[in-house]
């Protein structure tokens, strides 16, 4: 049962959340009283999404840093005198073939998308066993469950982190947490659609069969997830609700998974 006061709102720490998803992500979670902290690496970015949500605050941090992002959860919780919940949302890309694959970009991907998970839980977790509740949502990807050609280190990091929400799960259950990982296809976000232009150019293609001939061929609903759609699954997942949920990997794939 928790123990959090009915006096205070619940806090929640967003990463990645001046992007489509993440802010997305952050106008659900304030819907619900919730009072979000909007971090991301482009700061500008975050005091835009934070002054258009009135319970939300910015916050820059570099994922790539350790001490920033302990910094990042130690000031959430001098600020609000706790944190409650956790969305790893950021994460970033690089897509070449193993034998090209630059290590630093594999480095960079493991850092921001498996690493800096785990150092900003271990940071968060005594706050939410203090309290006796707390909810962690990892954004993982179609990718945590399927592999893909040239994105190994994609892949690598999202299975990781699917991992480690279940081994978060498994601890933190006696102390009323959860933890789930929601994986989506692609998204209708601009980093996608750059995407979807990029392959067009380069393959001498219409953008509509590119959609069609790669980013939509292993999904029964021909069409991208809509930003609010993962936004809504988080946010259930983040309520009283859902409180029997926990160690999953929930799919938001439009069907791809289930071939």
């Amino acid at each position: 049962m928790s123990t959090i006061s009915a006096s205070r709102s619940r806090v929640a720490v967003v990463t990645g959340g001046a992007g489509s998803i993440g802010s997305a992500i952050v106008r659900r979670l304030a819907s619900d009283g919730v009072r979000v902290v909007v971090a991301d690496l482009d700061g500008d970015a975050a005091t835009r999404v934070a002054a258009d949500v009135p319970s939300a605050v910015p916050a820059t941090v570099d994922l790539s840093v350790a001490d920033d992002c302990k910094r990042l959860i130690r000031d959430t919780v001098e600020r609000f005198g706790a944190i409650d919940i956790l969305v790893n949302n950021a994460g970033i890309q690089h897509i070449a073939p193993v034998h090209e694959f630059p290590e630093d970009r594999w480095n960079a991907i493991i850092q921001i998308t498996l690493t800096a998970p785990f150092i900003l839980t271990k940071a968060a977790l005594p706050s939410m066993y203090a309290n006796g509740w707390g909810r962690i949502v990892n954004m993982g990807s179609i990718f945590a469950l399927v592999a893909a050609p040239n994105k190994s280190a994609y892949s690598a990091a999202k299975h990781g982190l699917v991992g480690f929400t279940q081994a978060v799960a498994l601890e933190a259950g006696p102390h009323g947490v959860t933890a789930n990982t929601v994986c989506p296809s692609f998204a209708r976000t601009p980093l996608v659609m750059r995407q979807v232009q990029d392959l067009a150019r380069t393959e001498g293609i219409e953008e509509s069969e590119v959609e069609d001939r790669v980013m939509l061929s292993q999904t029964a609903l021909k069409r991208f997830v809509e930003p609010v759609e993962i936004a809504e699954l988080v946010g259930f997942l983040c309520s009283d609700a859902a409180g029997a949920i926990t160690g999953s990997a929930l799919t938001i794939d439009a069907g791809w998974t289930a071939r």
